[in-house]
């Protein structure tokens, strides 16, 4: 019997968030790429802003992010503390709650907004999310928008200690797949890990990836301590796994995904492969292609 040793990704860097500012009135970010530079070695992920926690007072104010336009990419918001509510001109709508995970394919086209859910908003609370977004392949960038809202209850989980597990809400871990559909190969794990533990996440090789520490502490690879909040650590395509050995709670994005080898060309909520359909799109959206909310 042959047995094949696992290659360990290697740490790049380790970053902080590049920016922090307000989205709309609703979402305070902490901004993890690109604005630290670290885009390219993320590919296919575009950006990925983590909002909050932060504690929202009382309020009969319908706060978030007015209309606005998408195209050439998708977006990815996960929800752990707090409730959004969201409808695009596709026809969509609904109330992304804590453990749920909305999967917005943009496209050709999509407007769209996010509020503060009502009922949350009356009572007030702490608000945590994260948004990522995922490019599209030109083959595909023009194609028609596609919407998935996926239940905490769809999402599978793995577990990975005696008390850490991965939720897999993209790709696969370990045989378990999960729910959301993609039109490139990657995987989205939200890894709730537990103090004292110590477990391998396996990734392919080849793919770029990523670890994203929103809370807690870790070490990775038993050398690099992520021990602040809000950090991301860049890892190596080479390499089939990482380590993670757990020094207080922790809550962890983990990222990886085949590169997108194509030009990209972005311009605010477009993301395309030239200055010319950057140009087209802002015209498409002005002149009412992308659609409107009523």
């Amino acid at each position: 019997m042959t047995t094949t040793a696992v290659k360990t990704k290697s740490v790049l860097q380790v970053r902080g968030p590049g920016s922090n500012h307000w989205v709309g009135d609703g979402f305070p970010v902490r901004n993890m790429f690109p604005s630290n530079g670290i885009d390219a070695q993320v590919n296919p992920f575009l950006m990925l802003d983590y909002a909050g926690p932060k504690h929202f007072a009382p309020t009969k104010k319908h706060q978030g992010v007015d209309e606005h336009p998408h195209r050439g990419f998708e977006t990815v918001t996960i929800a752990y503390q707090g409730a959004v509510e969201h409808r695009d001109s596709g026809g969509h709508s609904g109330v992304i709650f804590p453990g749920d995970v909305q999967w917005m394919t943009a496209a050709s086209g999509v407007v769209h907004e996010e509020k503060h859910e009502r009922e949350f908003a009356e009572k007030g609370g702490v608000f945590e999310m994260v948004q990522l977004w995922v490019n599209l392949p030109a083959a595909v960038k023009m194609s028609a928008p596609r919407y998935q809202a996926i239940t905490k209850e769809q999402i599978p989980s793995v577990q990975l200690g005696k008390e850490s597990y991965a939720r897999v809400i993209a790709g696969e871990l370990e045989g378990v797949k999960g729910p959301a559909k993609t039109f490139t190969p990657v995987n989205v794990f939200d890894v709730l890990a537990k103090a004292g533990e110590r477990f391998e996440l396996a990734l392919p090789a080849g793919q770029n990836a990523a670890v994203v520490l929103l809370k807690g502490k870790v070490k990775l690879n038993g050398t690099t301590a992520l021990e602040e909040d809000a950090l991301i650590a860049v890892l190596s395509p080479d390499g089939d796994a990482v380590s993670v050995d757990v020094s207080e709670d922790a809550t962890l994005l983990v990222l990886s995904g085949e590169p997108i080898n194509e030009p990209v060309a972005s311009y605010g909520p477009f993301v395309m492969n030239t200055r010319e359909e950057l140009v087209q799109a802002v015209e498409d959206y002005r002149n009412g292609k992308m659609g409107h909310l009523s």
